[in-house]
C-alpha cells in the first residue's frame, strides 16, 4: 500500500513538473514573439481617424525595423528604414514610454511643408487620400534632420504629431502596422466585425 502511495505522488510531481514546463516554455515563446517580432496594441485616441479609430487592436511587426534588444540600447539589424506612408508605432518622446502611431511623411533631409489642406514634401504636393481636415493649418518648410523621421497623425487637425513635439527619433520606433485583429465601438458596444482583418494602409 505505502509503495502505490509512493508511485501515485512519483506521477503527481512528474505531471506537476510536466505541466511547469509547459507553462514555462509557453511564456518564453510568447515573450520571445513579442520582444522581436510581433506585438498588440490599441488605438486609445481619434487622431489616425478614419484610417483606424479608436477601439481598433492591431498587430505591428517590430523586425521589419529592427527589434530593440531587451535591458540594453541594442537593435537587431533592420530590414528597412520606415518610408513615407509607413504607420509605425513608436515611443512617445515626451516621456518615452507611450505607445504613440502615426503616419510617417518624411524622412531624415526631407523637406516638410503644410499649407491649409495641402502637404508638400521637397516642393511636391503629395496624394493623401487617408488625410482628414476640418480647417486645415500651415506648417514649415521643416527639413526633417539626420536620424529622424517627421510623422503626423491622418487626423490632421486633431493630432499632437511632429508639428508640436518635433521630429522623432528613430530609436524610438518599435514597428509597422500590419492589420488591425479586433475592433470595438465603445460608443455602440458592439464589434465592429467589418474592420477585423483590415490590412493598415
Amino acid at each position: 500500500m505505502l509503495g502505490l502511495k509512493r508511485r501515485a505522488s512519483k506521477r503527481r510531481k512528474s505531471m506537476v513538473r510536466e505541466y511547469s514546463e509547459i507553462i514555462l516554455m509557453a511564456v518564453f515563446l510568447a515573450f520571445f514573439v513579442r520582444t522581436f517580432f510581433v506585438q498588440a496594441f490599441k488605438i486609445p485616441s481619434e487622431s489616425m481617424e478614419d484610417t483606424l479609430l479608436v477601439g481598433d487592436f492591431l498587430f505591428a511587426n517590430k523586425f521589419v525595423y529592427g527589434a530593440k534588444m531587451p535591458f540594453i540600447s541594442k537593435r537587431l539589424p533592420a530590414v528597412r528604414d520606415p518610408r513615407p506612408g509607413d504607420i509605425i508605432i513608436f515611443k512617445y518622446p515626451g516621456d518615452k514610454r507611450t505607445d504613440y502611431i502615426k503616419r510617417c511623411v518624411a524622412v531624415e533631409g526631407q523637406s516638410v511643408e503644410l499649407k491649409g489642406t495641402q502637404l508638400y514634401v521637397d516642393g511636391e504636393l503629395q496624394d493623401e487620400d487617408y488625410a482628414k481636415y476640418f480647417h486645415g493649418s500651415a506648417f514649415g518648410p521643416f527639413t526633417v534632420p539626420s536620424g529622424h523621421v517627421f510623422v503626423m497623425g491622418d487626423n490632421r487637425d486633431n493630432s499632437a504629431d511632429s508639428r508640436v513635439w518635433g521630429p522623432l527619433n528613430k530609436d524610438l520606433v518599435l514597428g509597422k502596422a500590419m492589420f488591425i485583429y479586433f475592433s470595438w465601438n465603445g460608443n455602440r458596444h458592439r464589434v465592429r466585425l467589418s474592420r477585423i482583418g483590415n490590412i493598415i494602409r
